[in-house]
């Protein structure tokens, strides 16, 4: 009997699955086409302290291989959140939920994880670093391992429960940003977030994402996304949740042996709305062909 459970910052999952912040809602979507509870759970969607509209469209492209989107962080604000998506969350999904918060400062980042952490469906906080910080010039927080700790500190105060902190590749060196979050307190790592990268229309001369630029994903992106978790596993002590790019079971287990504990899905649900479902399906068969019997046992198998 395959095994599939794992252990995120002291919190059981029946299998690493997760899908990835922004591509899977508040759950209650998908719930319509599945149960959800076969998921080890869930990020949902990227939350503010504020409403945001998002960007203007367009601000979805598609590319060889992957994707390319410019949102925008579009979200009803924390207070919403917590008052109309979480009860609707709470009646398809009967575990703890994954809360990915954004912020364009020190104090935003903390009072949203502060509201987010009082709720009882919440089971960890994603903090998602690249976001442009309005106090420091306009560059990522997730750039700098300086303001990384900052924001880590900050929310690590006010929090009870894990919090993982979600990275931008588009950083020259992500070990030491991944080492500051751990020495400020970071119970997790979540990475990769988007590269970036945009589109060019030829007939207009124009480019395609009406922000110019925006985030790349898909199966381009995974052996940036596999490296990346290597590098930081080996660097940290704390669990690290790799996604970029993953598509397949296979893909979760070369995650994992990269030294992931558990994987994030994301541009495939948008895909295919089954993606996840059908990853967690395949699983034990893969297990088989490649003689594993528990998931656990293999998190970092390939140092």
């Amino acid at each position: 009997m395959a095994e599939l459970n794992v252990v995120l910052c002291g919190i059981g999952l029946d299998n690493p699955i997760i899908p990835a912040s922004g591509t899977f809602g508040y759950g209650y979507e998908f719930a319509e086409l599945y149960d959800i509870n076969c998921l080890g759970t869930f990020s949902f969607k990227g939350t503010t302290k504020e409403p945001r509209f998002g960007n203007p469209t367009p601000r979805i492209a598609e590319c060889t291989s992957g994707m390319i989107n410019a949102v925008g962080l579009q979200n009803p604000g924390v207070d919403k959140v917590i008052a109309e998506e979480l009860p609707k969350l709470r009646n398809v999904f009967h575990k703890p939920v994954m809360a990915n918060v954004s912020g364009f400062s020190v104090e935003d980042y903390a009072y949203t994880c502060e509201k987010l952490d009082a709720c009882p469906e919440v089971g960890w906080l994603e903090v998602n670093i690249s976001c442009p910080n309005v106090h420091g010039g306009g560059m990522s927080f997730g750039t700098s391992p300086e303001a990384a700790a900052q924001v880590t500190a900050a929310v690590k105060k006010v929090t009870t429960k894990p919090v993982l902190i979600k990275l931008s590749p588009n950083v020259t060196d992500i070990v030491a940003i991944a080492r500051a979050c751990e020495e400020a307190g970071a119970d997790g790592i979540s990475l990769i977030n988007t590269l970036l990268g945009m589109r060019i229309d030829l007939r207009t001369r124009k480019p395609v994402i009406a922000n110019r630029m925006g985030g790349f994903s898909g199966p381009a992106i995974f052996p940036v996304a596999l490296r990346m978790v290597y590098e930081v596993s080996s660097a940290v002590q704390i669990p690290v949740v790799g996604m970029g790019g993953v598509t397949s079971a296979e893909d979760v287990v070369e995650m994992m042996l990269a030294g992931a504990t558990a994987v994030e899905v994301g541009a495939a649900n948008l895909v295919d709305p089954f993606a996840c479902r059908n990853i967690v399906r395949d699983l034990p068969a893969v297990m088989e062909k490649y003689g594993i019997h528990a998931l656990k046992e293999i998190i970092g198998g390939a140092h």
